[in-house]
């Protein structure tokens, strides 16, 4: 975690300016490797950048017009060349690693201090190995491990990003936010998950940001297990059901400025925090996706971590700041941008 005294590790130097989305997806890849495997990778190892290059690929592929394209058309797109076809060759690459790191975690598992999430699932696969039915299969563990690993890193990272952006582009929101760190936890400790609660105001603006990102505007895609009826529309199984967010995340009828980036979404009259039942920015039911929590504690921490030692300068007007998203499909990512973090 980044602290004022040791900033200059892992930032650049005052006044320069960097692209933060490396620096941010680094720190978030990194927790994913300590739940999931157990362990770390130093920042510039290559494992590491090589998995966060092929996932950013993956997901920011998926949500260009190709990828939306082969999503719309499968069976014509697979046999068009283009961009998409690098979704498949990534996608491999994860999973060869994936199943790497799997099998090192089994070598040296130890059943009576398990480390990880890979460690506790091996665990429970060698107690089910004689039950033919089991959902404890290596097979199952490498791809619900690659899909922790998107639920988190990407999420994470672009939540984070976008963050960064729109506390830019509202300097007044960002003051506000920075006085609130101040008051309630200060400089001389590192925040806590349950500062939260004691900040409403960082708390809301925290919740537009998930709301207004809007990072999976389709939501994660699901699919029907037997024919069903829905509201006089019948669907048949084996149907793939995407869950339109944004339509929920920007509704008039359930929040004041749905268009608009305004933490007074999630504040009443009196400026404490309000919950909204069409907060749904990760889709909602007993499917919901599993980075949420993750990704909500690391987007409190990692920012406040940030905004507690640093000013936030940018390297243009912030007129000239876009917010609108460079990417839009699968998922909202943001245009690239230039940030230098002054020490406060």
């Amino acid at each position: 975690m980044l602290q004022r005294r040791d900033h200059d590790r892992h930032l650049p130097a005052e006044e320069s300016f960097i692209e933060p989305r490396h620096y941010l997806s680094k720190a978030a890849c990194n927790v994913i490797f300590a739940i999931v495997f157990g362990n770390r990778h130093d920042y510039e190892d290559a494992e590491l950048l090589n998995v966060m290059s092929l996932m950013y690929a993956t997901l920011s592929i998926a949500s260009s017009e190709w990828g939306q394209l082969y999503e719309m058309f499968p069976w014509v797109m697979s046999y068009i060349p283009g961009r998409h076809h690098k979704i498949f060759s990534s996608m491999k690459k994860l999973i060869k690693y994936v199943e790497k790191r799997v099998d090192m975690n089994k070598k040296n598992l130890d059943e009576s201090n398990p480390r990880s999430y890979v460690d506790a699932f091996l665990i429970k696969t060698e107690k089910e190995k004689n039950n033919p039915k089991t959902e404890f299969q290596i097979t199952n563990l490498v791809y619900s491990t690659l899909q922790i690993f998107f639920a988190g890193v990407e999420s994470i990272s672009t939540a984070l990003n976008y963050s960064l952006l729109l506390l830019m582009k509202y300097p007044d929101i960002l003051a506000k936010v920075q006085k609130e760190i101040d008051q309630v936890i200060g400089n001389d400790r590192c925040p806590k998950f349950q500062d939260r609660s004691q900040m409403p105001f960082t708390d809301a603006v925290i919740h537009e940001i998930l709301r207004f990102t809007d990072l999976l505007p389709f939501g994660l895609p699901r699919k029907t297990t037997r024919d069903i009826t829905y509201r006089g529309y019948s669907i048949p199984k084996n149907t793939n059901v995407y869950i339109m967010l944004s339509s929920v995340l920007k509704d008039p009828t359930h929040f004041a400025y749905p268009n608009e980036f305004n933490p007074q979404n999630f504040l009443n009259e009196n400026g404490e925090f309000k919950k909204n039942d069409a907060f749904i920015p990760f889709a909602t039911g007993k499917k919901l996706c599993l980075g949420e929590s993750l990704t909500r504690v690391e987007t409190f921490i990692i920012l406040i971590t940030l905004l507690q030692n640093f000013e936030l300068k940018s390297a243009v007007p912030l007129e000239d700041l876009d917010i609108t998203p460079g990417i839009s499909g699968l998922g909202n990512f943001p245009k690239p941008f230039e940030i230098s973090f002054v020490p406060r």
